[in-house]
């Protein structure tokens, strides 16, 4: 794969700015060059080889001085201060190169549990070295035949009926209401009934999504609901908070008008389709408005599913509003007339594609339209300006520096200097030094303490710059969309690892955990390779025995080792048992740990692909393990941004791996991704509303390894971020 790319680096005040690349992919070689080479001999300005210790993040959507780019990181798992940041101008193109890069680590990890162990030794060398060592040792595989990337659309992989039933059709539009299980009848409303329309646009996805998420002038061409829109703060590439005022032409005459002030959370799924959701809350600087009524989006947003080989969308729009109605008499019937009124927005995006003769690309829908017409506070806009005269300036002494370093070297691998200049450690990344170059004495080995762990998802910043950053994650919190920091610290009750969240078989206590029945998942069948189809799971090759709901003020590893645990216990105890224990880490102020215990009874030498696993090195572990959630009761907005879809977590999470004499246990950090935070927050938000079921599995990818099995189930109650245990009580 090759394109121009952007990449983003940061000047001496600490502002980011772009430099436009062209970057050819082959094999395992990211080279970078200034033009577009004219022939594969061209020598490339600088190259980086993508192993299996590489990553790539999702940054999301960033504007730079008007100009939209969708961010991703590169960056090594062993070392993050080797980095490499980069910008697309789409995000179908983003998601392309997400993907290449992905499979070009992939190609890097070898199969053969005795292969694992080997690359493992060199993970903590300096990345340029390990590369070159490791170039020798490794052979490939062709992972793409096993790759999760496609562009068909992406089946589920959950068995579960639907929620919606239709009641109307208006305007080529269904109109569904959402059933409250088996007490729906068709003909009792709620108050602030959830309503979605559904209907098929004439665009591709990416079109779409670039509209809706645009607040440009070819807005007022379609959405006929709003008068204002503007952005009150970013919070990261996928997650802001928007408001928006209504317009009073549509609304029932004497009804006074309305605004809303929005949490907006965006993702693409690997088949183009994109999920956007929003929900009210609360910001200090969007007060309610004199003249209008601040109403409450309880749960909306859209799904935007690629049709007919991308050339039609399936959108989907749903809405549950309290339009705050004073009057009783006007409290359920209005409130259903004027949501249905406001989802016909999906009839006039139609409408307005239609006209365009079908004939709109994203181009048309420029970046700079994005955000040109967002409305600011006088202040704000007279700080853009200020950053732009500044990063202006030092664009100019960044060109002359960048020209004076590449004139006049003609052999490139020669160049100096950093590459992004970002920092040193930066220009290793795309420095890939010949194999006789690297001589065993020049090696040089370093500890973890000798590593200063940098997050790969955010810019260097000055220090000014990083205390604004702090002041607004504090303020983030403090407002936002659940405060987790009330809950005590001082627990009387002194708990050990494994028996710090109930388990519940009738599944009706709250905050407990119970096995989810496997039947709910479908797994890689016997002849997937072949016919690609899946089959329903019918057991588990692992009991869950225990589970932990615990908070710390910082992230807790290893588990297992904890003395006076589960493991421990059962050790003590004369069990042969092996334990299989998987942390999920949620950062924050306070972070939050939920971790699984799952038991094998039989050798684990009976089961050959576990084995596999459990010997592994972690870039094999990485390609394999998979989660498959699902949200079985809850709002729209938390089962729409989770998903139903299978994923391998060492692919988009980072996963440490710890292991004892009779356990593995598996520490997922979803601080690593910035995509998985925002759905985490979103989830926190409504986490004592939501019923979780999750099934763990090992991929199989040969025919040997088919059918697939399920690792373990689990099914979370209702859990409450109030009654997690704090880690102090812990350990007796």
């Amino acid at each position: 794969m090759e394109g121009w790319l952007y990449l983003i680096r940061s000047n001496r005040f600490g502002l980011q700015y772009s430099r436009k690349r062209y970057f050819a992919l082959k094999d395992n070689l990211l080279n970078c060059y200034k033009s577009i080479p004219k022939s594969n001999r061209g020598d490339p300005l600088k190259t980086a080889l993508i192993d299996s210790y590489m990553r790539v993040a999702d940054n999301g959507r960033e504007s730079f001085h008007r100009n939209v780019f969708y961010i991703f990181t590169l960056y090594n798992s062993s070392n993050h201060n080797q980095q490499l940041k980069l910008g697309a101008r789409s995000s179908e193109e983003a998601a392309k190169w997400i993907q290449s890069l992905k499979e070009a680590a992939m190609k890097e990890c070898p199969h053969n549990g005795e292969k694992h162990l080997q690359c493992s030794k060199t993970r903590s060398q300096s990345f340029r070295l390990a590369q070159a060592r490791d170039r020798n040792r490794l052979h490939s595989i062709d992972w793409t035949v096993f790759s999760t990337g496609h562009t068909k659309r992406m089946a589920t992989d959950v068995i579960a009926a639907s929620p919606w039933i239709i009641f109307d059709c208006v305007n080529g539009l269904r109109i569904f209401k959402e059933a409250k299980d088996a007490h729906f009848l068709g003909m009792h409303w709620d108050d602030h009934p959830a309503i979605m329309a559904v209907g098929v646009v004439d665009a591709s996805s990416e079109t779409i999504f670039q509209t809706l998420m645009s607040f440009g002038p070819s807005r007022s061409e379609w959405d006929f609901c709003l008068a204002k829109g503007s952005m009150v703060e970013h919070l990261d590439g996928h997650t802001d908070i928007i408001h928006k005022k209504l317009s009073g032409d549509w609304l029932p005459w004497g009804m006074k008008r309305r605004d809303l002030l929005l949490r907006r959370y965006w993702r693409r799924e690997d088949d183009g389709t994109y999920v956007i959701v929003y929900h009210s809350v609360y910001h200090p600087d969007c007060q309610p408005k004199r003249g209008y009524i601040r109403i409450s989006l309880k749960s909306g947003g859209y799904v935007i599913s690629p049709d007919n080989q991308g050339k039609h969308s399936v959108v989907k729009h749903m809405l549950a509003i309290d339009w705050r109605f004073r009057k009783p008499y006007s409290l359920i019937s209005s409130s259903k007339d004027i949501t249905i009124r406001m989802l016909a927005r999906v009839a006039a995006l139609r409408e307005f594609f239609k006209a365009k003769h079908g004939n709109c690309r994203c181009s048309n829908f420029s970046p700079s339209e994005e955000t040109r017409e967002i409305i600011l506070p006088s202040h704000e806009n007279e700080d853009i300006k200020e950053e732009d005269k500044m990063a202006s300036d030092a664009n100019k002494s960044d060109d002359s520096e960048e020209d004076l370093q590449e004139i006049a070297p003609k052999d490139v691998g020669n160049i100096g200097g950093s590459f992004i200049h970002l920092n040193d450690a930066a220009d290793e990344f795309f420095d890939v030094p010949d194999v006789s170059d690297c001589d065993e004495s020049e090696v040089t080995w370093h500890s973890k303490d000798d590593v200063v762990s940098k997050d790969p998802r955010h810019p260097m910043l000055s220090t000014a710059a990083v205390f604004v950053k702090k002041l607004q994650d504090f303020s983030a919190q403090s407002r936002g969309y659940l405060d987790l920091r009330d809950a005590s610290v001082n627990n009387a009750e002194l708990y050990s690892y494994g028996s710090t969240l109930s388990c519940d078989s009738s599944c009706v206590t709250k905050c407990s955990w119970f096995t989810a029945d496997p039947s709910t998942f479908l797994i890689r069948g016997e002849s997937y390779l072949k016919d690609r189809q899946k089959i329903k799971a019918s057991t588990t090759l692992m009991k869950m025995v225990a589970a932990d709901w615990i908070k710390s003020e910082k992230r807790e590893d290893d588990l297992a080792r904890r003395a006076g645990g589960i493991v421990e216990r059962y050790a003590n105890q004369g069990h042969n048992a092996f334990f299989l224990i998987i942390n999920i880490q949620v950062p924050g102020l306070t972070a939050y740990n939920l971790a699984f215990y799952y038991t094998l009874d039989a050798p684990l030498e009976s089961v050959p692909l576990l084995e596999s696993f459990v010997k592994g090195d972690d870039a094999y572990r990485n390609s394999r393990f998979k989660l498959i959630p699902y949200i079985s009761k809850g709002s729209w907005i938390v089962k729409q941004s989770v998903g139903k879809k299978a994923c391998l977590l060492g692919q988009a999470l980072e996963i440490n791996y710890f292991s004892g004499r009779n356990y593995l246990e598996l520490d997922v950090d979803i601080g690593s991704s910035t995509v998985a935070r925002g759905v985490a927050s979103l989830v926190l938000s409504y986490l004592n509303n939501l019923v979780i079921e999750m099934a763990f599995v090992i991929q199989g990818n040969t025919q040997q390894e088919l059918p697939e099995f399920v690792l373990g189930t689990c099914r979370l109650n209702y859990l409450d971020a109030a009654k997690a245990i704090h880690v102090d009580s812990c350990g007796h």
